[in-house]
């Protein structure tokens, strides 16, 4: 079984940076990809960006340019920089571990930005 472990987030001011990492333990199968979601109260869960094991990425359109994930597939980690963060980023950002078989959520990060 795959574990997740986030940190980072918290709050930061319109314009500014947060950087959040999520560590995968246990039975990792190097090819899943990794993912980034968010939420906002009472709304679904939205992919704000992917990373597959070979680094190809995909962002959600209105965090291009501002975000960018990356991965260490020695360290099992994927980081999430968050740039140029407005006050419409404000959610819980969740790490997803994906594969062929399985789905693994972290339990996700409140991320605040201030206006």
């Amino acid at each position: 079984q795959v574990q997740l472990v986030e940190s980072g987030g918290g709050l930061a001011q319109t314009g500014g940076s947060l950087r959040l990492s999520c560590a995968a333990s246990g039975s990792i199968d190097s090819r899943a990809i990794m993912r980034y979601y968010r939420q906002f109260p009472g709304k679904q869960r939205e992919m704000v960006a992917r990373i597959t094991s070979e680094g190809v990425t995909n962002y959600l359109e209105s965090v291009k340019g501002r975000f960018t994930i990356s991965r260490d597939n020695a360290r099992s980690t994927v980081t999430l920089q968050m740039n140029g963060l407005q006050p419409e980023d404000t959610a819980v950002y969740y790490c997803n571990y994906l594969t062929t078989t399985t789905s693994i959520w972290g339990p996700g990060t409140q991320v605040t930005v201030s206006s």
